[in-house]
């Protein structure tokens, strides 16, 4: 391994200064509070209700597991960097950000196209949507999903291992992932083989089976004739379509964007939308936009 324990990096997060920052700490701590424990309420919700107990809601489980360690991964060491200055870690440290960050990434794009697969299912195949969603396709789907997502980050961090960094030790941005890595580093041949195979098949491939899923959808939603059947289909895949969009919008802005002399600035805003207020929004989303969740959290609340 190029890689050694004893070297040592420095993430600048949102300051070059390293000092103390209460403000953007309180701020930080805030969204990790409200995320986990909204994400937390949803898993419950979804655990304890038994007319829950569906492939959309079992799917929007594994969603909120995925959001939590999301945030989980990124914000305590942002936070412990805001509120004591030291931006020191090490290599050790770096890898393991950016092995559970693949893993963690890799699963939620994969599992939203899965998510997307299922409305698809369910609107576009009503009288064929159990036998394709039964409990051990629903398994497999998700047993895939979470293997492929550990599998494809282990592989990159195999090959990220090997690299040197030949231009700083300084990471502009407030954890490690895949577009720091590359700005410091000088990337061998096997690694951009690796890079560019995994932004085809965790980049366009997802964004297509989502895309051509829910084209299909609204031209079936379109086709019904009645408008309060139409508006009952369309709502059951609306707060997904909101993730989705969100999701794929900050995404493509991180990673699509030109290099200017604010890229880094830019990338770390729209890296703490898609990794913080998401996983924030998530829960409300579904909570807001989705009836049986809004029963399931009265029928919690007032038994409680």
């Amino acid at each position: 391994m190029n890689i050694s324990i004893t070297i040592g990096f420095e993430i600048v997060a949102f300051s070059s200064d390293g000092v103390q920052q209460p403000l953007l700490f309180i701020v930080f701590l805030a969204m990790y509070i409200i995320g986990v424990l909204g994400n937390l309420i949803i898993l419950i919700v979804i655990m304890i209700d038994r007319h829950l107990h569906t492939p959309m809601y079992i799917f929007l489980s594994n969603l909120s597991s995925v959001d939590i360690c999301y945030m989980n991964i990124t914000l305590p060491k942002l936070l412990y960097i805001l509120l004591t200055g030291d931006n020191a870690v090490t290599s050790i440290q770096c890898i393991t950000q950016l092995f559970f960050y693949n893993f963690i990434v890799g699963t939620e794009i994969i599992l939203l196209s899965v998510m997307a697969y299922d409305r698809y299912a369910a609107i576009c195949k009503p009288l064929h949507y159990h036998l394709i969603m039964s409990k051990k396709n629903i398994v497999l789907l998700l047993g895939m999903d979470w293997v492929s997502g550990c599998l494809n980050s282990l592989l990159f961090i195999y090959f990220a291992s090997q690299l040197s960094f030949c231009h700083s030790k300084k990471i502009h941005h407030f954890y490690w992932d895949t577009k720091a890595l590359v700005k410091i580093s000088c990337p061998t041949r096997h690694f951009q083989i690796i890079l560019h195979l995994e932004s085809l098949l965790f980049g366009p491939v997802p964004f297509l089976i989502g895309l051509l899923s829910y084209i299909q959808i609204i031209r079936t939603i379109l086709q019904i004739k009645s408008t309060k059947s139409r508006s009952k289909a369309f709502s059951t895949c609306t707060s997904h379509l909101t993730i989705l969009t969100i999701f794929y919008g900050t995404v493509i802005c991180t990673y699509m964007t030109p290099v200017s002399e604010n890229s880094e600035i830019v990338d770390q805003i729209f890296s703490v939308l898609y990794t913080a207020v998401t996983p924030m929004l998530n829960p409300l989303i579904y909570s807001l936009r989705n009836n049986d969740v809004k029963k399931a959290l009265f029928v919690l609340i007032s038994h409680k």
